[in-house]
């Protein structure tokens, strides 16, 4: 971890002077992971980002720098982008998280064995005091608390895509979260300049739960031949004042991720979020999204 006492927002108490944790762990440095490790080092915090290798961990740290780049570019923050990357450091290892860490964040793919795997190693490695956060968007939190030995301090933070600019968290409790704790991470939550939404355990939140749904019925609609994907965006962005559309949206989470969230919501839930074979065709296809530079449209991948 750097100790660089020049670094923007650089404190060595436990919260920083924007109120939020001096030291955070980020598990996971993909698209997700590296939006919100940009985020609290924008807030002054010192990050150690957690990735299952020193090439995985290197390409994290890439996102970040380039995410800062955007942000310097747009003249979101003052300083030069190596002066928060000074605060960021990586470890291959949950074991290496320091003990001190106020806040873990994990970020790892959609797979609850996964998601197990990585919080019962930090929860480990971190002291009592330490919050544990998942950024899913759609597993029980209850169910991932439960394998926990201290579930009070865990709660899910879900983080929306791109992290730096969206202004929404959707905060979900599970029965055994501590309402301390609830309202210690709504206090981060809005250090990080983030409005949050509270909503308990359930499936899919509320987020996932309205997006999903709209998102494969305008899967559906593409499917039957009623619109193009772009007029089915037009028509949500110009009609309802959508900020964007829900096949551009579906593009930008990635459809993969996408059908493996209603894969889940339609066991929970019925039928309803039952994925259209237009969704599975492009996935089998590798027409990811946006990652991929094809899904409902084409990207630019470079």
């Amino acid at each position: 971890m750097s100790s660089d006492s020049s670094a923007p927002g650089n404190t060595a108490s436990g919260i920083t002077p924007r109120g939020v944790p001096a030291v955070v762990a980020v598990i996971g440095g993909g698209t997700m992971g590296a939006g919100i490790v940009q985020q609290f080092l924008m807030a002054g915090a010192g990050v150690v980002l957690v990735e299952a290798t020193a090439e995985a961990a290197d390409a994290g740290r890439g996102r970040v720098g380039a995410g800062l780049d955007k942000a310097r570019e747009r003249g979101k923050i003052d300083a030069e982008p190596a002066a928060y990357l000074a605060r960021l450091s990586t470890v291959t290892d949950a074991a290496d998280i320091p003990a001190d860490a106020g806040l873990v964040v994990e970020a790892v793919p959609e797979k609850p064995e996964l998601k197990l795997a990585v919080l019962t190693a930090a929860e480990a490695a971190v002291g009592e005091d330490t919050v544990l956060a998942s950024n899913t968007s759609s597993l029980s939190v209850t169910e991932l608390a439960a394998a926990l030995k201290r579930p009070a301090r865990f709660l899910g933070t879900h983080f929306f895509n791109p992290v730096p600019a969206s202004k929404l968290v959707e905060i979900v409790t599970a029965p055994e979260t501590d309402p301390a704790v609830l309202e210690t991470v709504r206090g981060w939550v809005g250090a990080l300049g983030k409005t949050e939404i509270v909503v308990r355990d359930a499936p899919g939140f509320a987020t996932s739960r309205l997006g999903v749904m709209l998102g494969l019925e305008a899967i559906r609609m593409v499917e039957e031949g009623v619109a193009s994907p772009a007029d089915i965006d037009t028509a949500m962005e110009l009609g309802y004042r959508h900020p964007m559309g829900p096949l551009k949206l579906t593009d930008l989470v990635g459809l993969d991720v996408r059908l493996a969230i209603a894969e889940y919501l339609a066991t929970e839930l019925g039928d309803r979020f039952s994925p259209p074979e237009l969704l599975r065709r492009k996935v089998a296809e590798g027409k990811l999204g946006r990652k991929s530079g094809e899904g409902f449209h084409i990207w630019d991948k470079g």
